[in-house]
């Protein structure tokens, strides 16, 4: 059993340090139809074992990719050897960190792996599917996808854990062309957190989903472009997630703060509507479970949500321990590493806009001209809060009705100048989880929000 590599290493934690020691195993599987041809079949782990020390306010950090009682011994000598370093030729001293208390976070959920037959099968069952019934698609791919992070964590001062995510996906692309022989393209990703099993029981479940995108792909070919130019519009939950991790919750990551970002000096000013909420959820969202829950993070800090912004004000930032230290604040569990040679950064769990009290139709009916874009197929921001989304799927909205879909365009603006625009939000959130987070490493997320009617910029055609 991997645990026992790590068990009673405590032993050998420096005395006055911040050890943490982290044994950890990544593993992908990925399965790929084109027009039904399988064109990759893939498995690969990666795991080893990593120590982390703080000395005096200053880190080391050593790894390895063995996951041997040996490696243990090695990455802590490693580690703490390299904290002693800096702090010798550092003149400036730092006060130590400071966990939130110590105990043990159980194991969140077991992780299955699946034989790859059981992916490859599954994968064909859908193509065939879609072959059948949409014979008069240009194109079509079919990606089934997995990924999982599994660590064992102890710590010197914080809480230690056995922690799981495990996620599966089936992305479906599907292509069309238009009346003059352009091609348009929509996907829909299906699945979520869990096992194989937990996610895809019956091929079968998946069809209604894949026959929404095959209506949504043939309304696209009628398409029309966006007219460009700053409208009113109404943002569905997919955007609105992706404004609230891209847009915001990247500047609210304290190490950006120290890094310049426009979130520094607006904490506890307006930045959005009142109507605007804002949280990085832990692990229990609205009730439920989060998309991809976080329990503990590598530092060893139990994970908690941080409200972001509340009724339209900032409110905080999401920390690290040394961070936390600094901005007196308290640490919620945000440090996470992707792979175990990696070391903790401050990242995002399960980022959204909280639901409002409107519905839906009642949003569009009060467009008189503009547009509803539900769907997008990328986005970047930077730490002005200035972003870039494409849209791929949305609608023209006439005088209160949804018209003609819109082909492929942009939306921009400055994420604290477009929330003050916001003046009506939906009661329903739409999650997204199929994602990575790239801030430096990879990192699975899950982003959400409701329909939210602003004042954006359009890029057009």
């Amino acid at each position: 059993m991997l645990e026992n590599v790590i068990a009673g290493k405590e032993k050998l934690f420096a005395d006055g340090t911040h050890t943490e020691l982290r044994l950890q195993e990544n593993r992908s599987r990925r399965v790929v139809l084109v027009g039904g041809n399988l064109v990759a079949n893939g498995r690969s782990e990666e795991k080893g074992i990593s120590a982390r020390v703080c000395e005096n306010g200053f880190y080391g950090f050593s790894s390895k990719a063995e996951t041997t009682a040996g490696a243990a011994d090695e990455v802590l000598k490693a580690a703490t050897e390299n904290a002693r370093f800096f702090d010798s030729h550092v003149r400036e001293k730092k006060p130590p960190v400071k966990t939130v208390g110590m105990g043990t976070v159980p194991l969140n959920k077991e992780t299955v792996d699946t034989e790859q037959k059981t992916y490859v099968e599954f994968a064909r069952q859908i193509d065939a599917y879609i072959a059948e019934k949409y014979p008069a698609l240009a194109s079509r791919r079919v990606i089934l996808t997995t990924d999982s992070t599994e660590k064992y964590i102890l710590t010197s001062d914080g809480y230690s854990g056995h922690v799981t995510i495990p996620r599966h996906y089936v992305y479906v692309f599907l292509t069309a062309n238009t009346p003059s022989g352009a091609p348009v393209e929509l996907f829909k990703a299906l699945g979520g957190y869990g096992n194989f099993s937990d996610n895809f029981s019956d091929p079968s479940l998946c069809f209604p989903e894949i026959d929404g995108v095959y209506e949504d792909v043939m309304r696209k070919t009628e398409g029309i472009h966006a007219e460009a130019g700053l409208k009113t519009v109404v943002l569905g939950g997919d955007l609105s997630g992706m404004l609230a991790h891209e847009a915001v919750g990247h500047t609210v990551e304290a190490d950006l703060v120290n890094g310049g970002s426009v979130a520094g000096p607006n904490l506890g000013k307006v930045v959005a509507s009142p109507l605007v909420n804002m949280v990085d959820f832990a692990n229990t969202a609205l009730g439920v479970t989060a998309p991809l829950p976080v329990y503990l993070d590598d530092e060893g800090t139990p994970a908690e949500d941080v409200v972001l912004i509340k009724d339209g004000i900032l409110q905080g930032y999401m920390h690290n321990l040394e961070t936390a230290r600094q901005f007196g604040d308290r640490p919620r569990g945000n440090a996470r590493a992707w792979t175990y040679a990696d070391e903790p950064l401050i990242r995002m769990r399960n980022t959204a806009v909280l639901p409002g009290k409107d519905s839906l139709d009642d949003i569009i009916a009060s467009v008189d001209d503009g547009y509803y874009f539900i769907s997008t197929n990328n986005g970047q921001a930077d730490l002005t809060g200035e972003f870039m989304f494409g849209v791929c799927m949305g609608y023209e909205i006439k005088n209160g009705k949804l018209g003609r879909p819109i082909l492929d365009t942009t939306i921009t603006g400055i994420a604290f100048d477009m929330l003050k625009t916001v003046d009506m939000i939906s009661n329903e959130v739409h999650w997204s989880s199929s994602g990575f987070c790239g801030k430096k490493q990879p990192m699975p997320v899950g982003l959400g929000g409701p329909a939210l009617r602003c004042k954006i910029t359009v890029g057009g055609r």
